[in-house]
């Protein structure tokens, strides 16, 4: 039986490592996995030990060595196909649950609608460096950018945070575009902690409780 894919995405700030971590402790007692199913949990960029090399060069990279608007994006198709390909699609014809902070959605949104590169080229790198794989389901951690400003409070910025607030706002939007589109479950991200962790596991054991199929959904 074919595990599952669970996505959590949203702006920086938006909760979603808090709430992976609540959801990874819930998640094996639930009654949803299978008997015998373990728990998988990761992120994009850096679920493999080539995508945590990325990371650091996306993230913090060494002073003159930040990657243009273009490289940037083949070093994420990157670390996806080689987090797909050696992590999520083992996982899940193993019949493992996968909890993944980012996916898809994220480079869309940062690399598309922030960055400006063009959508038809993202999806093309989609297709490839996923070979059609899908979340099962997405959950968009949906917070307003006062809100992850305000979170982030004095916490030094990485690359991508320090390009201003015009850039995080048209990612911003771009989020909203894209849960529209792709059907993502939307979880309101600024009210109490326990109350967003209760909205995901409702969402999750509604959309998922019933048998997995071969395939995916966004």
């Amino acid at each position: 039986m074919r595990g599952r894919l669970v996505v959590l995405e949203g702006i920086d700030g938006c909760g979603k490592t808090t709430q992976i971590e609540a959801l990874g402790a819930w998640l094996p007692g639930s009654g949803l996995m299978a008997s015998g199913a373990r728990l998988v949990v990761t992120r994009e960029p850096g679920g493999t030990a080539l995508g945590q090399a990325l990371r650091a060069l996306l993230l913090s990279p060494p002073e003159g060595a930040a990657p243009a608007g273009l490289s940037e994006l083949l070093l994420y198709a990157a670390d996806r196909a080689q987090h797909v390909e050696t992590c999520l699609r083992p996982a899940l014809e193993a019949g493992d649950w996968v909890l993944c902070d980012r996916f898809t959605g994220s480079t869309a949104a940062y690399q598309g609608y922030g960055r400006g590169l063009p959508l038809a080229t993202i999806h093309q790198l989609e297709t490839m460096a996923t070979s059609g794989l899908e979340a099962d389901l997405t959950l968009w951690l949906d917070l307003p950018l006062t809100g992850s400003l305000r979170r982030r409070g004095d916490r030094p910025a990485d690359r991508i945070e320090a390009a201003g607030e015009a850039f995080l706002q048209r990612v911003c939007d771009g989020f909203a575009a894209l849960a529209s589109e792709r059907g993502w479950q939307r979880v309101e991200a600024g009210l109490p902690r326990e109350r967003v962790t209760a909205h995901c596991r409702e969402l999750i054991a509604r959309h998922l409780g019933a048998a997995p199929d071969a395939g995916g959904r966004g």
